[in-house]
């Protein structure tokens, strides 16, 4: 792509026009939530113009979330019954994980959303080892919520107020387009539908200006670079390189496919993950559909080989169609890896271009919010700052990829599965020597605060927690100090199970909470219209 050069920007130049290139789900969230925090009163309101190509497909990051996005969604201004009626939204309150131990017909474990009772861990952890049972449901009371099919909230609640930690299931195609209508038509965000042909830069190397096929140059002093895989700006225009974590992470294709489901039919509170011989299969349940993919290997398992094995899943748990013709199979090929640095001179990378590792927790749309909050809440008003804060955020996202990379691959090195991709994966060589480290750790005492020191951390202790004990990891013997107050956390267990009990009385099925949502708001809509 053709480089011109402009003048310089000196140090004192304000930052007040916010171009992002690209549109999708990272775009358009870029554009809402730096559009709801910009200050309109200051002297220098802040501009934001998003260039999108009019022939670019929008790929989607995937359809789970986090629970940072009801604190998004508020943020930017959208009502939570608009959200879930316009995205065909559901809730998710966790990750269930089917035969990642062993295989067999009982190896399930839940990784929930609602963080153990609050407790010393050495406590909680020696409590469960002594009671016996699965440890997510010792310590909390999502795992029964979760196990009925049940919503985190009643009605009457306010917007994004729960019972129990929650986030969503969602269309990612209409999140964008639900995101791009509040955009422009509440945020005052510019729409330029055109191609990006060239960029125009300075003798030291910012960004002056993107150049397009029909709207011409448009100019801003802060670039986002949401263009996807093609990472046109912090790719194409910077060179800045990308680091191959293929050597931890061996996953690199996935096979996708949506599957109606009947009116009436339960729709699961939590991200179903299925493994099996070379990857794993998700299993997310929509009002109206299912959206299922087989997550593989290529180097362990052939295109055919994940077909059938995609095929033969989707046939043992939709009983209403068994032998029924099956819509295509979309595949999509990635390689887990993410940029040595995600913001260079006056341009920021969000989304796919900052990088991509398989969807196993959905981190790749919390990775925008926190991208974002970390862009605002430290946002540079002249260019003269741009540098340290670039640096500050390269240090803390280099952090957080490493963090989940560590996090995805734990829950591969404890599998006792014998398939060579799972033998390879418990390779040595293949772990994160953090990771080492941390295993040989909770050998002796359980995850904590210690072990995960930053404030926003993606994966906190309690991640840890449900994973290495829903996968059979050892629990540590109590140790020679004094824990802070066991009795105390004996009586919060027991107050466990009559909160159990109460929630799953109070709480409606998630079928039944989103029908009823969408049969009551639909006439008000009519006549609003």
């Amino acid at each position: 792509m053709a480089t011109n050069t402009g003048p310089g920007i000196t140090s004192d130049h304000p930052i007040t026009h916010i171009v992002i290139v690209g549109g999708g789900t990272a775009g358009w969230l870029t554009a809402c939530l730096i559009g709801a925090r910009a200050d309109r009163d200051t002297a220098r309101p802040l501009s934001v113009t998003l260039v999108e190509s009019p022939d670019v497909a929008t790929i989607g990051v995937g359809e789970g979330t986090w629970p940072t996005m009801r604190r998004t969604l508020e943020r930017i201004g959208i009502t939570e019954t608009d959200f879930l009626l316009a995205c065909d939204a559901a809730f998710k309150q966790g990750s269930r994980f089917d035969g990642w131990r062993t295989g067999a017909a009982d190896d399930s474990y839940l990784h929930p959303f609602t963080a153990p009772v609050d407790g010393d861990p050495r406590d909680l952890v020696s409590a469960w080892s002594e009671h016996g049972g699965r440890f997510a449901d010792m310590v909390g009371a999502q795992g029964a919520i979760c196990h009925h099919d049940l919503a985190p909230r009643q009605r009457a609640m306010p917007d994004y107020a729960g019972t129990l930690n929650y986030a969503y299931h969602l269309d990612a195609g209409k999140l964008a387009a639900l995101l791009t209508r509040h955009a422009t038509e509440r945020l005052g965000v510019r729409h330029v539908r055109d191609h990006v042909v060239g960029i125009d830069g300075t003798e030291h190397g910012d960004i002056v200006a993107v150049r397009t096929r029909a709207s011409g140059a448009i100019a801003g002093d802060l670039f986002v670079d949401c263009t996807g895989h093609a990472a046109l700006l912090i790719g194409d225009h910077y060179g800045v390189a990308t680091i191959d974590r293929d050597r931890e992470l061996f996953n690199d294709r996935a096979l996708a496919v949506q599957m109606p489901v009947a009116a009436g039919s339960p729709i699961a509170s939590q991200t179903n993950a299925t493994a099996h011989a070379a990857g794993w299969i998700w299993d997310i349940g929509l009002p109206t559909r299912r959206g299922i993919g087989c997550v593989y290997s290529s180097g362990h398992l052939s295109d055919d080989a994940a077909a059938d094995t995609l095929t033969r899943h989707i046939r043992a748990t939709a009983p209403d169609a068994p032998d029924a013709p099956l819509p295509t199979f979309r595949q999509l090929k990635f390689q887990s890896r993410h940029r040595a640095k995600f913001w260079e001179r006056n341009c920021l990378a969000v989304g796919l271009s900052a990088g991509f590792l398989e969807p196993l927790e959905a981190s790749a749309i919390v990775l925008i919010e926190l991208s974002l909050d970390a862009l605002l809440d430290n946002f540079p008003s002249h260019r003269g700052a741009m540098d340290i804060q670039a640096t500050r955020f390269n240090t803390l996202f280099r952090y957080r990829w490493d963090r989940i990379v560590e996090f995805l691959k734990l829950h591969y090195v404890l599998s006792e599965r014998d398939e060579p991709y799972w033998r390879d994966h418990r390779d040595a060589a293949s772990i994160p020597p953090r990771l080492v480290e941390l295993l040989a750790l909770w050998r002796h005492q359980p995850p904590s605060r210690a072990d995960f020191p930053m404030i926003d951390e993606i994966f906190p202790a309690a991640s840890y927690q449900y994973v290495l004990y829903g996968m059979g990891f050892p629990p540590p013997t109590r140790g020679p100090i004094a824990t802070a107050d066991r009795a105390r956390t004996e009586t919060l267990l027991a107050q466990i199970d009559q909160r159990r009990r109460m929630l799953a009385a109070g709480l409606p099925s998630n079928r039944a909470y989103l029908d009823a949502l969408r049969h009551t708001t639909a006439p008000a809509m009519e006549l609003s219209a």
